[in-house]
C-alpha cells in the first residue's frame, strides 16, 4: 500500500456523472432516507457492482473509490496504485428486506476474500477486499461475519480471509463509462468468481 505521503495529490474537482442509473431509471443523488447504504470492495468494479444490483431489497448502487489517499481520482490514476483507494461499490438498501449481514454474506460469496491485493487475474492494491463501515454497528457485524467466514473458509481448505474493516471515509464517483458497465456493455470483462462456499449469516439475527 502507498503511503500518504507518497499518494498522488489528486484535485478539488469531483468527478460528475450527469446519467441515470442504467438500471433503476434515477439519479444516484436521489436516495433516499429509509435506506441504508455498505460500502464494499471486492475486485473489479464492474461485475461487483453488477452482483448486487441483481440482488432483491436493493435500490440503488453506484461504483467509486474509497479506502486511500488521493482526492477526486482518476480511474487511470487508482489503477497506478498510488491513490491507496480500491474500486468500491456504494449498495443502498431497504432494510426491511435486506439486512446488512445478508449484504455482507453475499460480497463474501461473490469474490475470493483469502487474496490479499489481487482478485484472479486482477492485481493490485486497488483490487483488495474491504469493507468500509459508517458506524460501529456496522463495524461490529462486519468484524463478526468475516471473522465467522473465515472459519468455515479455513475449514474448507482455503487461507485465511484477508478483507479490510475500516471506517469509510469519502467515497469518489468513478466515472460515467464506469456505471453499470456490463449493463451498457453486456459482453464486458467480469473477473468476479467466488469460492463456492457458502457464508450462512443469517444465524446472526442482524
Amino acid at each position: 500500500m502507498v503511503p500518504a505521503s507518497e499518494a498522488l495529490p489528486g484535485r478539488t474537482t469531483p468527478i460528475s456523472v450527469n446519467r441515470a442509473h442504467l438500471v433503476y431509471g434515477r439519479a444516484f443523488t436521489s436516495l433516499d432516507g429509509r435506506l441504508h447504504q455498505a460500502y464494499l470492495a471486492l475486485g473489479c468494479f464492474w461485475g461487483a457492482e453488477r452482483s448486487f444490483y441483481r440482488l432483491a431489497g436493493v435500490e440503488m448502487t453506484a461504483v467509486g473509490y474509497q479506502g486511500g489517499f488521493t482526492p477526486n481520482p482518476t480511474y487511470e490514476e487508482v489503477c497506478t496504485g498510488r491513490t491507496g483507494h480500491a474500486e468500491t461499490v456504494m449498495v443502498a438498501f431497504d432494510p426491511a428486506r435486506l439486512t446488512y449481514d445478508r449484504v455482507l454474506a453475499h460480497f463474501f460469496e461473490s469474490h475470493d476474500p483469502t487474496q490479499g491485493h489481487r482478485q484472479g487475474a486482477d492485481v493490485g492494491t486497488q483490487y483488495r477486499s474491504a469493507i468500509f463501515t459508517r458506524d460501529e454497528e456496522q463495524a461490529a457485524v462486519a468484524r463478526q461475519v468475516r471473522d465467522a467466514y473465515d472459519q468455515i473458509l479455513r475449514a474448507a481448505g482455503f487461507g485465511p480471509v484477508t478483507t479490510e474493516i475500516a471506517p469509510a471515509g469519502p467515497f469518489y464517483l468513478a466515472e460515467e463509462y464506469h456505471q453499470q458497465y456490463l449493463v451498457a456493455n453486456p459482453e464486458g470483462y467480469c473477473g468476479l468468481g467466488g469460492t463456492g462456499v457458502a457464508c450462512p449469516i443469517g444465524v446472526l439475527g442482524t
